[in-house]
């Protein structure tokens, strides 16, 4: 027996489990080899937690400087923040863009909190003044002393022509930003409403696929699919399938009766819901091949017409299916009246899709003549590898008998044989936009060229040569909000905070600081509001730490009251972790 004096004594190892399942599935013990493959499924999710993350970042973008060196018109805009990184971005095929999203990779070395400190602010070249724009911060991960994340906010750069934009952090006393959208969501898991000034789309709470989508313009349109679906409730978007072979049974993700894996990524920029899994029979678990993994992510924004639905499907062992379909859509009540389609040179057309173009279609859709309401979707990337068969196929239909209207890209048929290490791969962007009779085919093919040649991130500037000689003397307003700028009681409440243990923990110090429990510290006047979480569902009892934090911090001078508020989004890591947190869970090795 060894002492269990460091984090590998503490825990099993994934392979480890996967020999006491071998073990225990050998002598029949089946329930328990059910157990190990959850246990095996929860030691994975902590690996990916710390996953290394993939250096993708700009060129440049390690890059960092100081706010102090800044003109000091925009040191004391940036006031109470010490450091900053500087990016540009580029616009080259001749469109405005407002409002587009910048989905930007980016790290930080130890020490900070990101979710509070970051903030974004776009610089006027005419003015030299800063502004901060709306930001979101997702996809933390912590290793070898660095903060990764993915940073995304919404950019306006004009036509042929480039904007710069500042990125602060390091500022201890920062709070969660409250920025005001109108991209809203409800609901729990990935039974979501997502909503925004131009549509809401309801997701299913079953297995996640999009059911129902309402425009809200004019009548306000309902696109839906109604009846009994196959036994699985409807949904407009019926992707991703495939047909076995001898055409013996469909297996689907919408046979899904809760989703196997998924994450939703909430905040003012985006909502981001993406389920993975293996796609079931429908007398599930009577069939239960591991063959065609299939991933998929819808993406939905503030402020625009269109949401994104990328997918992956890819072979795990060779077999042989009929066919398989990877974006299908179907709408009840025939709201259209017309059909367009969009050719591989991305131009749109309206009416049928001849015969020479059945096979190499880049986009479909539907409008109405009078209401002008339309849903287009521009298929952006469609391509497979260690497979040659793949069809851009699914001319949309305005009258199919028992559905409805819909469009069926079956991306690969005739009875292929598939192989291990082949993979389909899909990006669309459906619009919503109404189509109208003079600017409607324009409008189309400008997203699609905005959406195919994004605004292109230049690091590498000099600021001092380029922009410090049009620095204005004064700026016009600060960062920093004024419960922000409280610095000597917002440092004794982390002090205080420090001396609040989770108690679970019996020999160590495992701090609500260190242990990332807290997510923001607000002051207003002589009221402190403490924002916490729990590290997992299975403790939702939030008072057994919240009581202690509150009865702590009413000692502190000058302060009548304590709120402390409770969120689970986003949900806890070990990411969250301090360099004392990670080392008093023996986490050192991160």
């Amino acid at each position: 027996m060894i002492p269990e004096t460091q984090y590998k004594h503490r825990t099993d190892s994934t392979e480890e489990k996967i020999q006491l399942l071998s073990k225990a599935y050998r002598h029949g013990k089946i329930d328990l080899a059910m157990s190990l493959s959850e246990s095996i499924k929860d030691t994975l999710t902590f690996e990916r937690m710390i996953k290394d993350p993939v250096e993708n970042c700009a060129l440049g973008l390690e890059s960092t400087g100081k706010v102090s060196n800044l003109p000091e018109s925009w040191s004391k805009w940036a006031s109470g923040w010490e450091f900053f990184k500087v990016i540009a971005l580029e616009e080259s095929v001749g469109l405005d863009r407002l409002q587009e999203p910048i989905d930007l990779p980016i790290s930080f070395e130890e020490g900070h909190d990101l979710q509070r400190e970051i903030r974004v602010a776009k610089l006027d070249e005419n003015t030299g003044q800063l502004f901060e724009a709306v930001s979101q911060i997702y996809d933390e991960i912590y290793r070898h002393g660095k903060r990764h994340c993915h940073l995304i906010f919404l950019a306006d750069v004009l036509a042929n022509s480039r904007t710069i934009y500042f990125v602060f952090y390091g500022n201890s006393n920062a709070e969660l930003p409250n920025y005001l959208s109108d991209l809203q969501v409800s609901g729990e898991g990935i039974g979501l409403r997502v909503e925004n000034r131009h549509y809401a789309a309801d997701l299913s709470h079953q297995m996640g696929q999009l059911e129902r989508l309402t425009y809200k313009r004019a009548h306000g349109l309902e696109l839906f699919a109604g009846g009994e679906g196959h036994g699985e409730p409807p949904n407009i978007d019926w992707a991703h399938d495939y047909l076995a072979s001898n055409n013996f049974q469909k297996f689907r993700i919408t046979n899904w009766a809760s989703c196997p894996n998924y994450e939703v990524v909430k905040g003012p920029v985006c909502v981001y819901v993406r389920r993975w899994g293996f796609p079931q029979s429908p007398i599930h678990p009577l069939f239960t091949p591991s063959r065609m993994h299939i991933d998929v992510t819808y993406k939905f924004y503030a402020g625009l017409p269109y949401f994104i639905k990328e997918s992956t499907m890819e072979v795990i062992k060779d077999f042989e299916i009929n066919y398989l379909r990877d974006d299908e859509w179907v709408f009840s009540g025939y709201a259209f009246t017309d059909t367009v389609w969009i050719d591989s040179s991305g131009k749109l057309h309206e009416g049928e899709v001849p015969s020479s173009h059945q096979d190499d279609l880049w986009g479909v859709g539907f409008f109405n003549q009078q209401s002008r309401d339309a849903f287009i979707a521009i298929w952006l990337e469609h391509q497979a590898e260690n497979f040659d068969a793949l069809y851009h196929s699914g001319a949309p239909i305005l009258n199919y008998k028992g559905h409805g209207q819909l469009w069926s890209r079956w991306a690969a048929k005739n009875s292929p044989q598939l192989h291990a290490g082949t993979s389909l791969q899909q990006k669309n962007a459906y619009l919503v936009s109404p189509y109208f009779e003079q600017s409607g085919r324009k409008g189309v093919q400008d997203i699609r060229l905005s959406l195919l040649n994004p605004l292109k991130v230049n690091a590498k500037i000099n600021l001092e040569n380029e922009f410090f000689r049009q620095i204005p003397s004064k700026s016009k307003g600060k960062l920093v909000t004024k419960t922000e700028d409280t610095t000597a009681t917002k440092q004794s409440v982390w002090n205080a905070l420090q001396s609040v243990k989770d108690e679970m923990f019996y020999a160590v110090d495992a701090n609500v600081v260190d242990m990332g429990y807290i997510y923001d510290v607000s002051i207003r006047g002589d009221v402190i509001r403490i924002l916490m979480t729990m590290p997992h569902r299975g403790r939702p009892k939030y008072g057994f730490i919240a009581n202690p934090i509150r009865d702590r911090l009413l000692r502190l001078d000058g302060i009548r009251e304590v709120i402390v508020d409770f969120t689970w989004d986003p949900k806890w890591s070990p990411t969250r972790l301090t360099a004392a947190g990670r080392k008093a869970m023996g986490l050192s090795f991160l």
